[in-house]
């Protein structure tokens, strides 16, 4: 059975006639609903956004024209939406594109390949929005072991170990360094041979710098940058499926990584960005008090594409710098994020000045 997107106006929805996500054994029928929010007036949109919480599955608006102060409860109740402008610009519901038949196309054509994946976020980014930090965590957490044995993971798994990539090896020199200068701590990723890629050792070792400088107390700032030519690669894709069950991958996840730590730390640390900041790149950057992006600076989310969510805190650190709605943008499409915009949505906190 193929996978159908239907298309209400947000009369419509305001009617009931949407009904609920239908599922089969295997999957979502159903895994979006988009919502046309041309010509919607106040009242029509306050009732269509009383109804969004009983739909049970994602729905996108889209607007041709601008959103109006008006429009805000139906697109804050909505998972996201796409519009040629928004009457508030810190309106972080709304992604304003020059293209909105062709943003929504590109999701919706996201969510067709991806749709597990792609309604775990939507519904992880919810659950999470007002939780606490270990909490939200742990949720992240639930949904990507979940997730580990669904079928869009195991087929890019399978496609993964087609290519015969044998395991990592272990690191020839410190997979980070600690540099100290007065009251300033400085964690440097370094295994540029791998772009830093957050793998077993470097995570290891990074959780062991964060909890030296939580345990110490003598250090009023943090520092944390990458070696080479990026900072960090995202997750070492050779490693893989190589856990020994998702219950043992949750506990790791949860209780061995960088997140919670980077959460309590984050007052006094300051993270830099170059070149490619994927995935756990950027998630685990995302929890700190301020970040600082060269202009080479890449960001991409790209789990949905693997069949999987963030997994390194993103779904709670991103959404709590750009929003749930832009976050899970950027979480589905993966699509990848400049500098520029990056400071615009609030992702990063600045850019570093120099070619």
């Amino acid at each position: 059975m193929g996978i159908e997107v239907r298309t209400l106006g947000a009369a419509e929805l305001a009617e009931g006639a949407a009904g609920v996500f239908a599922l089969d054994a295997t999957t979502v029928l159903e895994p979006l609903l988009l919502i046309d929010l041309d010509g919607v007036d106040g009242a029509t949109a306050a009732a269509a956004a009383a109804r969004t919480a009983a739909l049970g599955g994602p729905a996108v608006g889209f607007c041709s024209g601008g959103i109006s102060a008006e429009l805000a409860p139906l697109t804050a109740a909505l998972d996201l939406t796409y519009a040629a402008a928004v009457a508030d610009p810190a309106d972080r519901a709304v992604v304003v594109t020059g293209d909105v038949p062709g943003a929504v196309a590109e999701f919706t054509d996201c969510v067709r390949r991806y749709p597990q994946a792609s309604s775990f976020a939507a519904q992880v980014v919810h659950a999470s929005e007002g939780l606490p930090v270990p909490a939200a965590i742990d949720v992240e957490s639930f949904a990507y072991s979940t997730l580990q044995g669904g079928p869009e993971f195991g087929r890019w798994l399978a496609e993964r170990r087609r290519l015969g990539r044998p395991l990592p090896p272990p690191p020839d020199t410190d997979p980070v360094l600690l540099t100290e200068d007065g009251d300033t701590l400085r964690i440097t990723l370094n295994r540029p041979e791998r772009r830093n890629a957050y793998g077993t050792a470097l995570r290891d070792a990074l959780v062991e710098a964060l909890r030296t400088a939580q345990l110490a107390g003598t250090f009023g700032r943090i520092v944390l940058d990458g070696a080479g030519a990026s900072f960090c690669s995202g997750g070492d894709l050779d490693e893989f499926g190589h856990t020994p069950d998702t219950a043992t991958a949750h506990q790791i996840r949860t209780r061995g990584g960088a997140a919670r730590l980077m959460a309590r730390l984050a007052a006094r640390t300051e993270v830099r960005l170059h070149g490619h900041c994927v995935g756990a790149g950027i998630e685990i950057s995302a929890f700190a008090g301020h970040i600082v992006a060269a202009r080479d600076t890449v960001i991409r989310l790209p789990e949905v594409a693997m069949g999987l969510i963030p997994g390194a805190g993103g779904t709670v650190s991103v959404p709590r710098r750009v929003g749930r709605w832009r976050a899970l943008h950027l979480f589905v499409t993966g699509v990848a994020l400049g500098p520029e915009r990056a400071l615009e949505w609030g992702l990063v906190d600045e850019i570093a000045p120099g070619e």
